[in-house]
């Protein structure tokens, strides 16, 4: 089944990476991933001053802002999609997931498939 992580930083460093986390530990999980054999797809996302937002109101406009004007203060790093046997495992590897430390989490989210 697969299982998208998608890992959400408490709080971001002066480079604008994950707090508590270096590049190093990003690269060591990745290849743990990789070499599981359960890598579906995966990306970081750019910085976050490049986000644009686009809502289309009732009425049809749309409305486009810059940045996510998210109530939170997580904020959407990138993502891995894993094909595991179960839920218990995608936790498994979220919880290995450097993203996971400190005031980050990782949101598992199974992904729906639709008969085709």
């Amino acid at each position: 089944m697969k299982y998208m992580l998608l890992i959400n930083a408490g709080a971001v460093d002066e480079d604008g990476g994950a707090a508590g986390c270096d590049v190093s530990d990003w690269m060591a999980y990745d290849k743990q991933v990789r070499e599981a054999g359960i890598l579906v797809s995966g990306e970081s996302l750019a910085d976050l001053v490049t986000a644009t937002t686009v809502r289309v109101g009732e009425d049809g406009r749309r409305t486009v802002t810059d940045g996510p004007f998210a109530e939170t203060r997580e904020i959407l790093g990138g993502f891995y999609v894993i094909d595991v046997p179960d839920l218990d495992v995608a936790l498994d590897w979220a919880a290995r997931c450097p993203g996971a430390r400190g005031n980050g989490a990782v949101v598992v989210r199974p992904v729906a498939e639709f008969g085709g």
